[in-house]
Order: C-alpha cells, then sequence, then structure tokens
C-alpha cells in the first residue's frame, strides 16, 4: 500500500530572484534547541561554514540579524529569528489536519487504482497526538487501510449518522461538567442504535506564555484588562469545553479579549501564545509541553469513539478494540503529557457515560 505525504512550504525571495533555503528553518529549530551553532549544523547535516554562511545572508536579506552569536555562551536566536520559527510551527499546526485529511483520501483512490484489495476502516475524529499515536500502532499491528479525516466533534457524529465513516470521536469532560456536554451530545444517541468505545483521556487547561509573565493563577484571570486570549473554532471539543467553563464561572462571552479570533487545533493555539500574538489560550496540557509553554490545569475528559452497533461486530473493529487494549498501545499513550488510556478499547453505552468513574488514576507527565 502507498503512503502520501504533503506538507506546506513557504518562501521569501529576494529582488535578484534568490528562493528562500528551507533549511534556515530546520537550522533556527535546532539552535534555539541546543543553543550551539556547532551542534545546529551537525543535526541539520550542514558544515558550520556552510551554516553560518546561511545566517548571514539571510539575516543580510532581513537587515535583521536572525542569531545572537556570545562568547562563551553559544547561540541565541533573535526577536526576529522566533518569530520565522514559530511562524513556521503555527503554520504546520494550522495546516497539518487539512493536508491530513487530503492525504487520506488520495491514499484511498491510488490504492484503490492499484488494485489493493485491503479493507479500510473509516475513522473521523478531531486531530490530536492520541489519534497520531493510534495511527501508528495501526500501522504496524492491523492489515487494513485507514480512512482517517480530522473533524470537530460534531461533524464527526455528522458523519457516523451518514454512514459515512465507522468510528466518530467526541470528547465528554467529567464532572460537574459532564453532563452539560452529554446532554449536548444525546441527539445522534437518540436517533440510532449506537455504542461508544472508551479510547483515552486527556488533560484540558490553560495555555500560558513562559514563566507566566501575567501571573495569571485562574480560570476567570482570562478577563482581566490587558490579557490577549485566543479561542478554538465553533464545534471543536474544547470549544465546548471552554463554553461549558465560562457558564459554570458565569462569566460572559465579551468580556473575553479575542473570544472572535480562533484557531483550529491545539498546537496551533499553543504555538500563536508561543509567538507571543495571545496571552492564553485553552488546550490540552501535551501541547503546552511541547512548545515549552505553562500550563494550568482545568478539566480531564474522555476521549470517546462513537459506533454503530451493527458494526461492532465487525472484523476492522474487533481487531481495533484489541489493539487498544495492548500494553504496548497504553503505554505509548501514558508517554503523553497529560494523557492515559486506563479503559482503552472497553465498550460502554451512551446512558452509562452519565457514570464514567472521576477516580481514574492522574495520567503521567
Amino acid at each position: 500500500m502507498l503512503e502520501v505525504n504533503i506538507k506546506p512550504v513557504w518562501l521569501f525571495r529576494t529582488e535578484s530572484g534568490e528562493d528562500f533555503d528551507f533549511q534556515l528553518l530546520n537550522l533556527l529549530r535546532e539552535i534555539h534547541a541546543t543553543g550551539k551553532l556547532t551542534h545546529a549544523s551537525l543535526r541539520v547535516g550542514l558544515s558550520y561554514r556552510h551554516a553560518w554562511n546561511m545566517i548571514a545572508r539571510w539575516s543580510e536579506f532581513f537587515s535583521n540579524p536572525l542569531v545572537q552569536m556570545e562568547k562563551g555562551r553559544g547561540a541565541k536566536l533573535t526577536l526576529l529569528g522566533e518569530k520565522l520559527l514559530w511562524a513556521e510551527e503555527r503554520i504546520q499546526a494550522r495546516l497539518a489536519p487539512q493536508f491530513k485529511n487530503l492525504c487520506s483520501e488520495l491514499e484511498l483512490e491510488i490504492n484503490r487504482a492499484l488494485n489493493d484489495s485491503k479493507q479500510v476502516l473509516r475513522i473521523r475524529a478531531s486531530h490530536g497526538y492520541a489519534i497520531a499515536k493510534l495511527v501508528e500502532h495501526m500501522s504496524r499491528c492491523i492489515d487494513i487501510q485507514l480512512d482517517l479525516q480530522y473533524l470537530e466533534s460534531r461533524e464527526a457524529l455528522q458523519s457516523l449518522e451518514r454512514h459515512e465513516c465507522e468510528l466518530a470521536g467526541f470528547h465528554i469532560p467529567e464532572s460537574p461538567l459532564g453532563e452539560e456536554a452529554i446532554d449536548r451530545f444525546y441527539p445522534w444517541f437518540r436517533r440510532r442504535p449506537q455504542t461508544t468505545i472508551h479510547f483515552v483521556t486527556r488533560r484540558q487547561g490553560l495555555i500560558l506564555a513562559k514563566n507566566n509573565p501575567l501571573n495569571l493563577k485562574k480560570f476567570s484571570d482570562i478577563t482581566r484588562h490587558g490579557v490577549r486570549y485566543i479561542n478554538r473554532q465553533q464545534g471543536s471539543g474544547t470549544r465546548m469545553l471552554f463554553e461549558l467553563l465560562l457558564e459554570h464561572h458565569q462569566i460572559d462571552q465579551e468580556m473575553i479579549n479575542g473570544y472572535q479570533q480562533e484557531e483550529f487545533t491545539h498546537d496551533a493555539v499553543a504555538a500563536f501564545v508561543a509567538s507571543g500574538m495571545a496571552d492564553a489560550g485553552l488546550g490540552i496540557e501535551a501541547a503546552a509541553r511541547h512548545f515549552d509553554l505553562e500550563f494550568i490545569p482545568l478539566a480531564r475528559e474522555h476521549y470517546m469513539l462513537a459506533c454503530r452497533l451493527e458494526a461492532l461486530e465487525t472484523p476492522r473493529i474487533r481487531d481495533l478494540l484489541i489493539l487498544l487494549k495492548t500494553p504496548s498501545f497504553r503505554e505509548s499513550i501514558n508517554s503523553i503529557p497529560g494523557y492515559a488510556a486506563p479503559c482503552a478499547g472497553e465498550v460502554v453505552k451512551p446512558g452509562e457515560l452519565f457514570k464514567l468513574k472521576s477516580e481514574i488514576p492522574e495520567p503521567t507527565s
């Protein structure tokens, strides 16, 4: 089976027609990570001289230095260097779901043209770290072709209702917000005989700038004067959680500076905060840790997979349930900050979602 991968590439061009060297971003990323130009150049496969010349050339192009070299202290990105790096991170975070969706569609069409006879399992779920782990394990352990489309929770459930997939992901926070969330999802479960499968749990909270310069301590602090918030898009599980938190704390949306500004993934929110364009956003702990940001936990969610009853006994779903219960899968999930998989693969009826146990052990970080 052939795999398709699409990555965004962005370009600058000089007046003389010289194109931006994409290796520069990789070099800046490694300088940020290591603090040494020697180490960074080795990691990206460049000689020290070539790396230095690249930085000098593009510093001249921007008429501003990208890297600050200090004797005895190594290398450090300037503000411009950091902005370029965070711009790349933001592009990747925002566009990744769309590119993955397109890749999945192309893979299906190309492999059908090649007469690949593998069974197809169609999953519609939100983009994230746990789903990425699932894809990785399925590619190694289950002989099927995965048709994964990244959709927000409501769209995923609508897709399941239209028989466009076998599994649809959605999120339920634990008490006291959980029952209100379940009420919002119940229309989909009343209309057709469906069941749900435990996938993972994850911690959601405020993603804040490194070292928390505004000293934000609790959810209501995002209403303080001067605090810039970055929201998630309507229909996402995180946006639903945010709206529930506003209701719970009796906060009017008009009090949030940035309520109308939206991003489409947890990483995009974290990249937005890391770039200095916002002071806070709601998202998962893993995204905050990935961008070396501060995190204030607010809620734990159960990431569930909805499934039609008639599909539950098919070989594809049975194989998936076995995979979710394996120690290797659960250990891989536990390795992600804020995630755990204590009940992965267990089937629960929609009416029992109210009984989700709150004493599930805290995920390792």
